[in-house]
């Protein structure tokens, strides 16, 4: 198997060249079995090849293939590794994008660019595994780079509205930015390494002690930071994702749940032992996802449209897991990852299964009354609430815990910024299940017409309630009677290449924590339903009362405002002056017309000096030889 390990990201690449080349001729059931059958092999060989894995030596399986790059010292082998914590990220990407997959079925049948939609699709899935299972930084970055232009094309789908291709420009020039903190942070690593092998850099790490101060591994690793920031959406570079909600709403779980947004944290979960050698950057990380899980849960307090309250909750979930990797608890960060992956996969296609009840309504002002109507969509994303919240015994009550108990041992203030944002995510979310679910219809027309998704879109919903339900007891910390059995699955590849492994962490006050952080998540999730139940009312009595606050809220601190006017309208009038006034003026101006005028203007006067008079001509040698003889004289 390890020499096939090529097979997994090959697959859903032949699927996209498949559909890209053939759609038509396939028809839209043809398309769907190739769409859906290549993810669905490539989902067999990733379970095939991490049964293998588990019993390799080390948990590690590594093909070399061949050199891809030999440049002096640099050499790039081609090559994929699948170890504890790539063999989990392939098996959530090909799972739970199957799944994905198999409900763009049913939302997107009725679709013109059915063919078009699942080529597109198939080619992430690629890049994606590719950015998994790649052994080397540029490999990695390939796949990095793939998702990104996978994303533009899947956000901008609807290319005939004025919204999507916008947007999808807005997610690719964003991650431009970060991705240039990526090259810089692989040049830094390696002129301390020598190479951009993953496995020999942890390798070489594993000798080096922590930096005091700043230092080139500091540098490096806060290059790739914002490299992270860029795919998984941190302040400042989050600006893009809830964006993102222009395409397709299976789109925007597979954006969302376990690929493209948790990118930044996989590849700093693969460096894992680089980053602990760098104290100010694992602090920096750990302020910034704190800030960022609480600045994005207070924009999504007051939003309407179904689909940005989930899009603002992906960011804060994001900045929890940050806040975990920051806080050393790698395992944890990445044990949320896992665990998002379902909640949030099932919330956004239930959003989607909602919408598609409601032809394609997507305010919550103009919902209500559909738990009758569309059962499945109401229980399975029942569940999902109750997960992301951190209800006991849901997946998100263990992973979201574990990331506040470590915030707390790294500073309480932490604690207290994830616990609030928690808050905030309770009151959300069941502010969105009352808009959507109980109360009177408050669009009469849409209510009666809505009807449950088909099958097709509802079976992935009542897998992935499932998941989002149970695997949460495979992390139960210590402090509940646990033995966190992800953080020891994932272990050899946390912690690879070191010789001297850290284990375990300071106690502290774990359960005390987690009831407080619970009793008050609950809480604030009642307040959210009982408000909401009845209709707008409540809302509506806190706009009159605080309409500054509620428009500050509601309109996301003028964030994309202040944006264009403290850098696009600058930059737009910088670009007008260099084209007006450089290109135009000097370049063409001067620099490409002032040559052709002297030369036609000396050919003119040359002209005018051709009268064919001899005497004339007589006239101009004299003068001539007077003025060498005068400068010879001279």
């Amino acid at each position: 198997m390890t020499t096939t390990l090529w097979l997994l990201p090959i697959l859903p690449l032949l699927g996209a060249a498949i559909n890209g080349l053939l759609g038509k001729a396939l028809g839209r059931r043809g398309v769907a079995v190739v769409g859906v059958g290549v993810v669905l092999l490539t989902l067999g060989l990733a379970v095939s090849a991490f049964l293998e894995m588990l019993g390799a030596p080390d948990r590690r399986l590594e093909a070399t293939y061949a050199t891809w790059m030999a440049v002096g010292h640099l050499q790039v082998p081609f090559g994929l590794v699948m170890d504890p914590l790539s063999g989990v990220m392939t098996l959530a990407v090909a799972g739970i994008g199957a799944l994905i997959h198999l409900y763009s079925v049913g939302y997107m049948w009725e679709d013109e660019g059915f063919a078009r939609f699942f080529s597109y699709l198939n080619l992430f899935v690629f890049f994606m595994l590719t950015l998994v299972l790649g052994s080397s930084l540029p490999l990695l970055f390939i796949g990095w780079e793939g998702v990104g232009l996978c994303s533009y094309l899947l956000i901008g789908y609807y290319f005939g509205t004025d919204f999507a291709p916008d947007a999808g420009l807005k997610a690719f020039l964003t991650n431009r930015v970060g991705d240039l903190g990526m090259v810089i942070g692989m040049m830094a690593l390696f002129a301390t390494f020598g190479t951009l092998t993953v496995g020999d850099i942890l390798t070489a790490a594993g000798g080096l002690s922590p930096e005091v101060g700043f230092g080139v591994l500091t540098f490096a690793t806060l290059m790739l930071f914002v490299g992270a920031t860029g795919k998984s959406a941190q302040i400042p570079l989050y600006i893009w994702l809830p964006d993102a909600m222009a395409g397709p709403t299976p789109v925007s779980a597979l954006i969302h749940a376990a690929t493209m947004v948790t990118s930044g944290i996989y590849l700093i979960c693969r460096l894992a032992p680089v980053f602990t050698l760098a104290p100010i950057t694992m602090s920096t990380i750990a302020w910034v996802g704190g800030l960022t899980a609480l600045f994005a849960a207070t924009m999504g307090l007051f939003q309407r449209d179904i689909k940005k309250v989930l899009a603002y909750s992906t960011v804060s979930q994001l900045g929890y897991m940050f806040l975990g990797l920051g806080a050393a608890g790698f395992a944890a960060g990445f044990f949320h990852v896992f665990t998002h992956a379902w909640f949030k996969a099932l919330l956004f296609l239930g959003a989607g299964s909602v919408i598609h009840a409601l032809h394609h309504q997507q305010d919550l002002f103009q919902m209500g009354g559909l738990r009758h109507k569309a059962p499945i969509t109401f229980w399975t994303m029942a569940i999902g609430t109750l997960a992301i919240m951190g209800f006991p015994g849901f997946s998100g009550f263990f992973s979201k815990d574990e990331i506040l108990y470590l915030a707390f041992l790294k500073s309480p203030a932490l604690w207290v910024i994830g616990v609030l944002g928690a808050c905030c995510t309770s009151f959300y979310m069941w502010r969105l299940m009352a808009l959507t679910f109980w109360g009177e219809p408050r669009d009469a027309h849409a209510h009666d017409h809505a009807h449950e998704s088909p099958w097709t879109m509802t079976a992935p919903l009542v897998v992935l309630a499932v998941g989002a339900a149970a695997w949460g007891f495979w992390g139960v910390p210590e402090a509940f009677g646990g033995h966190f059995q992800i953080g020891a699955f994932l272990e050899p590849a946390l912690t690879y290449g070191q010789r001297h492994a850290a284990h375990g962490h300071p106690h502290g006050p774990a359960i005390l924590l987690a009831l407080v952080s619970t009793g008050l998540g609950l809480a604030a999730g009642w307040f959210g339903w009982s408000r909401y139940r009845a209709g707008l009312a409540w809302e509506q009595a806190f706009e009159a009362r605080f309409p500054g606050l509620h428009r500050v809220l509601l309109n996301k601190y003028f964030v994309d405002e202040g944006i264009e006017v403290a850098v696009l309208a600058p930059l737009r009038r910088l670009g007008r002056f260099l084209w007006r006034g450089i290109d135009t003026v000097v370049i063409d101006g001067i620099g490409v017309t002032l040559a052709p005028a002297v030369v036609q203007a000396a050919g003119h006067f040359a002209a005018f000096l051709q009268t064919g008079r001899v005497r004339n001509y007589a006239l101009l040698l004299t003068l001539g030889l007077a003025g060498l003889l005068w400068a010879f004289v001279r």
